[in-house]
């Protein structure tokens, strides 16, 4: 024999009572449990505080709309051979429920007795129309059968009587359908109207299955089943397969509103499993719920689910007059029982003086009042704090029982959310470790269910937020990578790039869905005015997880935001050399801040563009090698010049030739100068383990100072004055088979810049092009330098560099 519980939703609507007949026709001997049709138990409540308001024609008007709603379920769903002596029932019972309301409102108040009677007629009618919708059904009243008593503010199954009323009751029905009212109960002694609390039709239909010893329970929501995550939440939180009847209960108890978490007990105290299914899609497997039953999909996976409570409030009780002392805590519960409110997390110091206490928000007043009471003394004398409250905060649960065989995994999910930033308030594990629980802000709570989630492979894949931050060559080249590599990443990976900002130098546009990168340009136009202050403001704002900023422009105003994005626990990648070669005390600074905040300060294109010389330089060092000397052709702009310079191109003329092809910057001095040598020396000078600042560089420049006064366009006017001289440096060094190379040098801590004349013996005599080359002399690398050569300008290659650096941050090689 299976139980089977429809809920509201299904109950309330043709497309929901049709599934429920097709479910139940093919099933012999099966019990029913409905709920009341979907809102109607809100309607009779809201009914009775109009009535006791004594607003007559408010809770008569809401009283048609009550009996019409069901008038028109049967009209619609009723065979109409049986639709007179239904309607005969319904409308009896409709007419007991106006008089109930008709007293409530001439008194002008509704007792817990005539609440509880009033909102128990919504599965005493749905009852009656399911009943009548099944082949060869039998009602069975849940009055009768479902016995409670009183619990402090509440009322309780009185288990012994009611397994005796149900097998007394079901060994006359044997072999039948038999359906009936959830929720709803009696009070064993004097008879009253009771109910088993919202969402009771679960418990109902639970308490049935184990009293009857059902082979399983079958709970029919709106829902696949149980969620890793809810799914208004998290977007990609797909259905659980199978759970153990303690994740369940976990996941129940702290926000998964997929069944009433009493509704776990019997079950499990009597082995019967549970299927959650969906009514409107009846061939999903759902979850089943049990002792054995493993999902292949979750075997692995540390964590199966993730749970919220998002009203959540957390009152201390503090005070050195509570150290040693035996019976604080069974004060604190024992009065907060009375006061009939719920606690879901407690977290206590070792110390013994001070205990956290996690309620629902709602219930804030009464545990005040009723804790300021029981330790008025104490607090009256100092030896107790007044208690001191917290709201606006939620309380997230991560619930598998692998977690108790996982060593670490508390620290791993902690440093996960100190790593986005997410600062926990409290936390609770208890012995049988099948629970992480943890609260923290409000706002964090979407970013911190996300990062969980996305941590633990629940998510079917990694998610990154980037921020990108200039839209020229470089960005706009970064840009078509990504989108032309989304898809790829996606599914071979399991990486989504989720582009959330594009900033050029005047407007900005954000999504925290994701743009779409079609078309970004044209938008962007009439994005939001902003300036990099304002950038930091909406990224903090929309506080993502797994966020990346990302800087393709040159500007030192940009530059400014690194420390506060770190700070804030978004890491920063960037082709921008002015961080990585200002003063190295900021410099030492962003490098602190991103490693004690646990996330990443990228910068390998600030030298070699795409090449990976920073991250070997790194590599080297960490693995215990000291980096005794550098030697390179660090400018692709530089390195252009003198390669295309012949007879037919002068100096002037290659300069122009290294513009048009998009090396050299839109004021080329700057690369003329060194300027953009000597940062990139600096730079790869500190990463070797060198204090070094861009003033310590020795410069030796080929082109006279006046040449770098006035503005661009008298720049481009003078230069050709020194075409004759670089031609007749070309000549002679064509007769001697030699080339120009501007060099950057790092030996014994000491720098320097300049152009050189290199031999055909030299490494730097056949670079081509725009090409960048480096020797990395080490202690394991010294009588041979370690080479790096290949492409060191050019946007498509920046832009591969930055994109390998936001790949290693989702740890993608």
């Amino acid at each position: 024999m299976k139980v089977f519980k429809f809920g509201g939703t299904s109950v309330g609507c043709k497309e929901g009572l049709a599934n429920i007949k097709r479910i139940i026709d093919s099933e012999k001997g099966a019990v029913v449990v409905v709920s009341a049709l979907s809102t109607i138990t809100d309607s009779l409540i809201k009914c009775c505080s109009l009535a006791a308001k004594k607003d007559t024609k408010g809770y008569l008007e809401l009283l048609d709309e009550i009996a019409a709603r069901h008038h028109r379920i049967i009209s619609e769903c009723i065979q109409e051979s049986k639709r007179a002596e239904l309607l005969s029932k319904i409308d009896s019972l409709l007419d007991e429920l106006g008089n109930i309301l008709k007293g409530i409102c001439l008194v002008g108040e509704a007792s817990q007795k005539s609440s509880d009677a009033t909102v128990s007629y919504g599965e005493r009618i749905s009852s009656l129309i399911v009943t009548s919708l099944l082949e060869n059904a039998t009602c069975v009243d849940s009055l009768d059968i479902i016995k409670t008593t009183p619990y402090y503010s509440r009322h309780i199954v009185d288990f012994p009587k009611t397994n005796s009323l149900i097998n007394a009751t079901f060994s006359k029905l044997c072999g039948k359908t038999v359906v009936m009212g959830g929720f709803i109960s009696t009070d064993k002694e004097s008879g009253n109207i009771t109910n088993l609390g919202r969402g009771g039709s679960d418990y109902t239909a639970s308490i049935i299955a184990a009293a009857l010893s059902a082979e399983e329970l079958y709970i029919y929501t709106d829902v696949d089943g149980f969620m890793t995550a809810d799914p208004r939440v998290i977007t990609n939180a797909y259905r659980i397969k199978s759970l153990s009847f303690v994740e369940a209960m976990e996941l129940c108890n702290f926000g998964a509103k997929v069944i009433y978490p009493p509704t776990i007990y019997p079950a499990y105290n009597n082995n019967i499993p549970i299927i959650i299914k969906n009514t409107y899609n009846p061939e999903c497997e759902g979850t089943y719920i049990g002792h054995n039953r493993c999902s292949e999909k979750h075997q692995q996976c540390t964590i199966k689910g993730i749970s919220s409570i998002n009203d959540t409030a957390l009152l201390t009780i503090r005070g050195l007059g509570m150290v040693g002392v035996i019976g604080v805590n069974y004060r604190i519960f024992k009065s907060l029982a009375k006061a009939g409110v719920s606690v879901f997390l407690v977290s206590q110091a070792s110390s013994e003086n001070s205990t956290s206490i996690g309620i629902r928000t709602s219930d804030v007043d009464a545990a005040v009042n009723a804790l300021t009471t029981e330790f008025k003394q104490e607090i009256t004398t100092g030896e107790i704090d007044n208690v001191i409250i917290d709201k606006d905060l939620a309380t997230i649960a991560v619930v598998g029982e692998s977690i108790k065989d996982a060593p670490g995994i508390a620290g791993k999910l902690f440093g996960t959310l100190a790593r986005n930033g997410i600062k926990v308030l409290t936390t609770a594990m208890g012995a049988a470790q099948t629970n992480i629980s943890f609260v923290v802000s409000i706002d964090n709570l979407k970013k911190a269910i996300s990062v969980i989630h996305d941590s633990f492979f629940l998510s079917e894949y990694q998610e990154l937020n980037l921020f990108l931050c200039g839209v020229g060559v470089v960005g706009g080249s970064l840009i078509e990578q990504i989108a032309s590599q989304k898809q790829t990443l996606k599914e071979n990976n399991s990486l989504k790039i989720n582009v959330v900002g594009i900033s050029n130098s005047r407007y900005s546009l954000f999504d925290k869905e994701g743009l779409d990168l079609d078309g970004y340009k044209e938008r962007l136009m009439n994005g939001c005015p902003t300036k990099p202050k304002d950038i930091v403001a909406k990224i903090k704002e929309l506080n993502l997880y797994n966020s990346v900023f990302v800087d393709c422009t040159a500007s030192g105003d940009v530059a400014t935001i690194y420390e506060d994005l770190l700070k804030n626990n978004i890491s920063v990648v960037t082709a921008n050399k002015i961080a990585a070669s200002s003063k190295y005390e900021h410099y030492t600074n962003l490098k602190e801040t991103a490693r004690h905040k646990g996330v990443k300060f990228l910068f390998e294109t600030n030298v070699g563009a795409g090449l990976p010389i920073i991250n070997t330089i790194g590599n080297l060092r960490n693995s215990g090698d000291k980096i005794l000397g550098l030697k390179a052709v660090l400018s692709g702009t530089l390195n252009y010049i003198f390669n295309v310079l012949s007879e037919d191109i002068p100096f002037s003329k290659a300069v122009k030739a290294a513009q048009d092809a998009g090396y050299a910057e839109p004021d080329p001095r700057i690369d003329l100068s060194g300027t953009d040598v000597v940062r990139k020396l600096t730079i790869l000078a500190r990463e070797s383990g060198y204090i070094v600042e861009q003033d310590d560089v020795e410069r030796n420049l080929f082109v006279p100072e006046k040449y770098f006064e006035g503005p661009v366009n008298e720049f481009w006017e003078k230069v050709p004055e020194l075409d004759q001289h670089f031609d007749e440096i070309r000549k002679r060094l064509e007769k001697e088979n030699k080339k120009l190379r501007f060099i950057a040098t790092l030996s014994d801590g000491k720098c320097s810049v300049g152009l050189q004349e290199v031999d055909s013996m030299s490494p730097f005599f056949n670079l081509e092009g725009s090409n960048n080359i480096i020797l990395i002399t080490t202690s394991r690398y010294h009588e041979y330098p370690l080479q790096i050569k290949g492409y060191g300008a050019g946007a498509s290659v920046t832009a591969a560099g930055v994109f390998a650096d936001i790949m290693s941050i989702a740890n993608i090689r």
